[in-house]
């Protein structure tokens, strides 16, 4: 879902930016838990009540995915359109806030609810103090979208995750404490691999495909002070979690939280 293998080719434009050391938000839990878009087990994905389900369930993240509408009002959606979550249609960026707050996200489980579509700001108030933010940056301005977390104190609760070079470059270049994330590019098949790009290119975190990892891949990257926190969503993603145990991740990002959660309990690690 995340490939970026693109970047390697984009972050030689970007070489010159000097390294400084982000350090991760504070967690409580020894295994991150990271929410994908939510806790959207029994509601919609990107929506409030998802974000306060993984409050409840004691989730460590919740994965966002924030866009701009037409007025620059920072929202959350996955989809680059409203069509498949709203009632509506169009693209995000073709349409003013004004319009997007009229649609309804429906519920597909129960035909009878519906949810409205969040805005950032929204979000930063259901979090702060509660779950750290793990925000996937499809489009958005860097200085605009940092001056709302600044706004709620949240600066040492969110990481971000890039998604072109030039995002790396403007949050690198304007906000260097904050923690980046990329995923593992489809290059880096091993750890001496890992090694060489580890070097070239100053990050905090790693996501990408939990398959995609070694267990020497996760202790070179653990030594060097990175996190691992991959990608292991799916319906039936719990016939894996016993393999990421084995393979060393210390993070997952999922569509169950709080499976998963009760899961880490039973094995002693949460």
């Amino acid at each position: 879902m995340k490939k970026i293998f693109a970047l390697l080719i984009l972050f030689a434009c970007t070489s010159g930016i000097s390294a400084q050391k982000a350090a991760l938000p504070e967690s409580k839990h020894k295994f991150i838990v990271i929410a994908h878009r939510g806790d959207h087990v029994e509601v919609p994905e990107n929506t409030i009540s998802a974000y306060e389900n993984g409050i409840n369930h004691e989730v460590d993240y919740v994965e966002i995915d924030l866009r701009t509408t037409k007025d620059s009002v920072l929202v959350i959606m996955h989809d680059a359109t409203v069509d498949r979550m709203t009632n509506g249609k169009g693209k995000i960026s073709d349409l003013n806030y004004a319009d997007i707050k009229k649609l309804s996200i429906i519920d597909r489980k129960d035909s009878t609810k519906s949810y409205s579509v969040p805005t950032f700001e929204e979000v930063l108030k259901t979090c702060k103090d509660k779950i750290h933010i793990y925000l996937d940056f499809k489009s958005a301005n860097v200085q605009q979208s940092y001056d709302m977390i600044k706004k709620y104190g949240m600066e040492k609760q969110v990481i971000v995750y890039i998604n072109s070079a030039l995002q790396y470059e403007e949050w690198r270049k304007l906000i260097p404490s904050m923690p980046i994330m990329l995923s593992l590019p489809d290059s880096v098949k091993n750890a001496d691999q890992l090694k060489t790009f580890m070097a070239k290119y100053p990050l905090e975190l790693f996501d990408g495909a939990y398959s995609g990892y070694t267990s020497e891949m996760i202790k070179v990257a653990t030594a060097a002070g990175k996190a691992v926190w991959p990608d292991i969503q799916s319906a039936d993603e719990d016939r894996n979690w016993d393999r990421a145990i084995e393979l060393g991740f210390k993070g997952l990002q999922t569509d169950h939280p709080k499976a998963l959660i009760q899961y880490l309990k039973k094995r002693g690690l949460r």
